[in-house]
């Protein structure tokens, strides 16, 4: 079988898109499957397809063309077709995003993460806002089969879109291979990590720890992780002012290797989004035994289960609580700590990459029967 997969949001800076379109290509790479025959695409004008430190047996494709060029071929015009970008045929297109990739014969397979895009567009920008509201419903009714991260965003998908339950696949993102830290850390920050967007709930987030601040409660360090969207604006001037002048900073976007060390360094993460369709933070805390803080909306709630505390994102008090509360009840943090490394152990990425290969095999039954 003969697979080829978008690996473009793994090319630059990789958020939670891009991090599991990676980490599932290894996982794949990795499996003792002698029927997988593997490519990779990539296309970008500036980024090469370079880092394949892993991936042996996978075969990659890497031509020059600009993302945003390619998309709107793609998106609009429904070409060129895989097979004419590549010079090969596949059985399986993945598309690593809710719009198909374009092919002549293929079976044809979609990740969703979320549907924030549908239900929400003031929150994107770019071409998500320009094409996805518009084309993501008659491209999920036309895949083969849709890969999603979460029971909840299987619900999502098959009301908001149409989509029968039988041609989803749940495939949660895998846990990282780090083993869980010794002790939590006296003078370690709390820590939010992710993109600086609006459905992120950064303004909460910094309302909250502004009432910490003003209780005049001895809070640490908060550090923000991640890039800054044209939205971030606002939320990093409140940096250079009080109340959290001097107690809170953005240290940017943090490359996949520093990203242990920089969880290591925290007393708890905090994740207050509006929306998340998994929310792979809150696994990559769990993993090391990092308390969470996390909002009581989307998916978090199912993959936090009882390992942390969750909150209403609307609610600035309630988030301000559950931090001061980890903060002072040590044990408290410790048993939460302790059920998030159990609780991580639930996610396994053979075991996604096994259900997507299985996946893989229904997508070609289907589209053999269509045609």
């Amino acid at each position: 079988m003969r697979v080829l997969i978008d690996y473009r949001p793994a090319l630059r800076e990789r958020s939670g898109a891009g991090e599991y379109t990676h980490q599932l290509v290894h996982a794949l790479a990795g499996l003792s499957a002698p029927d997988l025959d593997l490519s990779i695409f990539s296309s970008s004008w500036k980024d090469r397809l370079t880092n394949t430190h892993g991936l042996n047996g996978v075969t990659t494709v890497d031509r020059r063309i600009p993302v945003t060029v390619l998309n709107w071929m793609w998106h609009r015009l429904g070409w060129p077709p895989a097979e004419l970008m590549t010079g090969q045929t596949y059985d399986v297109t993945h598309s690593s995003h809710p719009l198909l990739m374009p092919t002549r014969t293929a079976a044809q397979v979609v990740t969703i993460h979320d549907l924030n895009f549908l239900q929400h567009p003031e929150r994107t920008r770019a071409e998500i806002r320009r094409d996805y509201p518009e084309l993501a419903r008659s491209h999920a009714q036309r895949a083969d089969r849709i890969l999603v991260p979460s029971l909840f965003t299987a619900g999502e998908v098959a009301r908001e879109l149409g989509v029968p339950g039988d041609r989803l696949a749940i495939c949660p993102p895998g846990a990282p291979p780090w083993p869980p830290r010794d002790t939590s850390p006296a003078n370690g920050y709390v820590l939010f990590i992710g993109t600086l967007e609006p459905r992120k709930n950064i303004a909460g987030l910094l309302d909250a720890y502004e009432e910490i601040v003003e209780r005049r409660i001895a809070a640490p360090e908060l550090r923000l992780a991640g890039s800054a969207t044209p939205a971030a604006g606002p939320w990093l001037a409140r940096l250079d002012r009080a109340p959290l002048k001097g107690i809170a900073r953005h240290v940017g976007y943090v490359n996949p290797a520093d990203t242990r060390r920089l969880y290591e360094g925290a007393r708890l993460l905090v994740l207050p989004s509006f929306e998340e369709g998994f929310g792979i933070p809150v696994l990559e805390a769990m993993t090391l035994g990092v308390p969470v803080v996390a909002a009581r909306r989307g998916s978090l709630p199912e993959v936090l289960g009882d390992a942390g505390l969750l909150v209403d994102p609307e609610q600035p008090t309630e988030i301000a609580d559950a931090i001061v509360r980890l903060l002072r009840d040590s044990t408290f943090a410790s048993a939460c700590a302790e059920r998030g490394i159990a609780r991580s152990r639930q996610f396994r990425w053979d075991l996604t990459a096994r259900r997507v290969l299985d996946t893989y095999r229904q997508a070609v039954e289907r589209h053999a029967h269509r045609r």
